[in-house]
């Protein structure tokens, strides 16, 4: 069968900065064959646009009918960078069962920030008997929450031995309101009901934005008449429905990182590696093991906040070639810092809005002092005006006055204090900053000319000009800082990889060793103890500035670092080339002697008899699994189960305590036919 004849799959990646796709054949070779890619900014306002400019570009450089393509999947970095950066919905979360000292365990309360919550009482015990529900509270405060929150975040008290509580809840808000509402039973079966709420907390703040990303992406597929499923990676690296990814978001984060492990896996064929993806926003490293990446068994750590979301064991740094570049506080000879915030680059604002931007960056050039504030300028992200719902009086106050051209922060603010309130529009997702970041430093240098590297430059002088210690500028020209930023930016990355290969190794301290390792490989004069250190296996660069910022790891990681052709597209390739595969769990306890309870999905019921239990726990999952197989998008699912016992002895007599039973649901999704 030829390419030309054989289904083509495409695949998105939705980056923070770029949206790439690529066109994909089975035909062509073991590991089938790429026909075309191409890359486009991605447009936050409107993901359509982005979406659109990179696959009419794949299309025009395959020349192919649309309709030929009989499968679309994609990976996207939108959830992990909003958690990186603390960006997301403002949602209210309900806590049933619980106190509030609870919100002080597991980062719930960081995570919930200025967010509302209420407590109601309820709640089950760890056999699912049931406390006295009483929501009134809440629906007494559901008219105001629901003209303020963009949905609703709802956990109770042992919900995953019975989840009744959280159901009538859900069903309260959702009559009320209206908005969306993710109950924790939902995303995990696990014990820990803290950290159950923050991951459902987090659920609850991507939804609006994922489903965006999923609705312009159907609207552009229905316009271009490409009528084939559409696949959404998760962080495990497995592929599920639009639909299903809609409903938890959570599982999206790492979607893109995982996909690169796959892409990489397929690039390479090497089986033992360390991986790092380095995009716009973040540097994601993780370890290649016998041709598996590893998955996080307990959960998926992002933005410092560890998630019941099963997830391949990557750790995630906020580096990228927009990140942030800052000045070492109080230092003599300050270090150039990185991240891990994102800013919009320079040369990219330039691009886009030319003289709005241009115009003030020479007016702070011509001025006889730095300024903390220079080369820094806000503008709206566009997002619908719903999303601004709940500002203070001072947040609603700035947002007025920031547009969609943007303006300079040396203009905007007129205190330190609201220097914070620019953050907090922020964080919320309303507000970019633009400013002098890697991506810059390489227009200087021209190792990268996709934007406009006169205004980089100008970015560059203004950076220069900031006073070290002493007084006196850090460096003498836009050459010297940007070569110093690009140097961070690699010694950095050897030091984010070589701290995920000491905490693989269980090393305490992996960032302090790591640090200092890089440092004296890298200093001049060492220093009388001569250290050195190197990986076991090669890593693969992946990211379309890899080539540029990993060309100086290989002696700082003591190993070689392969950065594969397709490299620039590793994520959209990850994204057609997996499977489906979903899970589901039923638990089995012994409330009192001779009784046996089955919570499985959203039902309850007891047996009196403990094979009859297990059976029925196993014939419920299998049944569950199977749903959610063909939920998920695959028609031709394999499923396997696995029980786990907990029992002991009592003078020789075996006693049940718990049975744990999982069915794993796994195979290709289906395409057009």
């Amino acid at each position: 069968m030829t390419a030309k004849s054989s289904p083509l799959f495409l695949g998105i990646d939705t980056g923070g900065t770029y949206t790439d796709a690529v066109l994909w054949s089975e035909a062509g070779g073991a590991n089938g064959k790429v026909l075309a890619k191409a890359k486009a900014l991605t447009t936050r306002h409107d993901l359509a646009v982005g979406i659109s400019g990179a696959v009419d570009a794949v299309l025009q450089k395959a020349a192919t009918d649309p309709a030929a393509i009989k499968l679309v999947s994609m990976s996207t970095t939108l959830a992990t960078n909003a958690l990186v950066e603390g960006q997301g919905g403002r949602v209210a979360l309900v806590m049933i069962g619980f106190s509030e000292g609870d919100l002080a365990r597991d980062g719930l309360k960081a995570a919930l920030g200025t967010d509302p919550v209420v407590f109601c009482p309820g709640g089950h015990d760890v056999h699912g008997n049931a406390a006295k529900l009483d929501l009134s509270g809440l629906e007494a405060a559901l008219p105001e929450l629901g003209a303020s929150v963009s949905g609703f975040a709802v956990c109770a008290y042992f919900a995953t031995r019975n989840p009744a509580h959280e159901l009538s809840a859900r069903n309260l808000i959702r009559g009320i309101t209206g908005l969306p509402v993710t109950a924790s039973h939902e995303l995990s079966a696990k014990l820990g009901g803290p950290r159950r709420a923050l991951t459902t907390l987090l659920n609850a703040r991507l939804i609006s934005m994922i489903d965006r990303l999923v609705a312009a992406t159907e609207g552009f597929l229905a316009a271009r008449g490409i009528a084939a499923p559409l696949m959404v990676v998760r962080g495990d690296g497995a592929l599920v429905s639009a639909a299903f990814a809609r409903q938890r978001p959570i599982e999206t984060i790492l979607s893109g990182p995982a996909a690169s492990l796959v892409g990489a896996r397929h690039m390479t064929g090497l089986d033992n590696a360390v991986v790092s993806d380095i995009g716009g926003t973040t540097t994601d490293v993780a370890v290649l093991d016998r041709g598996r990446p590893r998955l996080d068994p307990e959960g998926a750590t992002v933005g410092g906040f560890r998630t019941m979301v099963e997830a391949v064991a990557m750790r995630t740094f906020g580096l990228g070639g927009d990140s942030e570049v800052t000045l070492e506080d109080g230092a003599l000879n300050p270090r150039i810092l990185l991240g891990p915030r994102r800013l919009v680059p320079l040369a990219l604002a330039g691009m886009m809005h030319g003289e709005a931007v241009t115009v003030e960056l020479e007016r702070q050039i011509r001025a006889a002092n730095p300024s903390r504030m220079d080369g820094r300028l806000a503008v709206r992200t566009g997002v619908p005006e719903r999303l601004a719902a709940g500002l203070t009086g001072a947040e609603a106050k700035l947002y007025e006055l920031i547009g969609l051209t943007p303006l300079p922060v040396d203009r905007l603010l007129t205190s330190n204090a609201q220097n914070a309130t620019l953050n907090r529009l922020v964080s919320r997702g309303l507000v970019h900053v633009a400013g002098f970041t890697p991506s810059d430093a390489a227009h200087v240098l021209g190792k990268q000319a996709n934007w406009d590297a006169a205004t980089a430059r100008l970015g560059a002088e203004l950076f220069a000009r900031k006073r070290d210690g002493r007084g006196q500028a850090i460096a003498a020209t836009p050459e010297a800082i940007s070569e110093r930023v690009l140097t961070t930016l690699t010694r950095l990355s050897a030091e984010v990889i070589l701290e995920t290969a000491f905490a693989e190794d269980g090393l305490d301290g992996a960032a302090t060793v790591a640090h200092a390792l890089v440092q004296r490989a890298v200093d001049a004069h060492p220093g009388i103890a001569r250290l050195s250190v190197a990986l076991d296996r090669p890593v693969i660069g992946l990211g379309a500035s890899a080539p540029l910022h990993y060309a100086g790891l290989p002696p700082l990681v003591g190993h070689d670092c392969l950065v594969p052709e397709d490299t620039d597209v590793a994520n959209a390739l990850g994204a057609v080339v997996g499977q489906v595969r979903v899970s589901a769990e039923a638990r089995v306890s012994q409330p009192q002697e001779g009784l046996f309870r089955v919570a499985s999905g959203e039902t309850v019921r007891d047996f009196l008899d403990e094979a009859a239990a297990i059976a029925a726990a196993e014939t419920d999952v299998r049944a569950i699994a199977a749903g959610r197989a063909r939920d998920a998008g695959t028609d031709s699912a394999e499923i396997e189960i696995a029980s786990e016992f907990r029992v002991s002895t009592v003078e020789g007599q075996r006693m049940f305590i718990e049975a744990h039973v999982v069915a794993v649901a796994s195979g290709r999704p289906r395409i057009a036919v």
